[in-house]
C-alpha cells in the first residue's frame, strides 16, 4: 500500500499564490506517475498536473502557463506551485501516484480562491 499526505490548501485572493505538497510513503517500489487532480462542486475530477519519474510533465490547458510542477524521485514527494490563481480554480485538489499500474489518492485539500 501508498499512502499520499498533502498539504498547503487554503484560502487566497485572485492573483496570489499557493504551493501545494505531496509525499508518499509505505510500501514504494517505483512511483512512476505523481501528481494533481481537482474537484470542483458539482463536476467531474479532472487532471492538472502529473510529471513521470522521468520528469516528463503534463497539464490541463486551463492551468498552462501559471501552474508548475516538481518532484523529487529520492523523496517521493511532489509539489504544485500556483500562481495567478483565479476563482475558477477553486476545488478540492488530490494528490495521486501510480504504482506498479495501481493507481492511489490522498484524502484531498481544499483550495479557496476568492475575494
Amino acid at each position: 500500500q501508498v499512502q499520499l499526505a498533502e498539504s498547503g490548501g487554503g484560502l487566497v485572493q485572485p492573483g496570489g499564490s499557493l504551493r501545494l505538497s505531496c509525499a508518499a510513503s509505505g510500501t514504494i517500489f517505483s512511483l512512476n506517475v505523481m501528481g494533481w487532480y481537482r474537484q470542483a462542486p458539482g463536476k467531474q475530477r479532472e487532471l492538472v498536473a502529473t510529471m513521470t519519474s522521468g520528469g516528463r510533465t503534463t497539464y490541463a490547458d486551463s492551468v498552462k502557463g501559471r501552474f508548475t510542477i516538481s518532484r523529487d524521485n529520492a523523496k517521493n514527494t511532489v509539489a504544485l506551485q500556483m500562481d495567478s490563481l483565479k476563482p475558477e480554480d477553486t476545488a478540492v485538489y488530490y494528490c495521486h501516484a501510480v504504482v506498479l499500474g495501481l493507481e492511489f489518492w490522498g484524502q484531498g485539500t481544499q483550495v479557496t480562491v476568492s475575494s
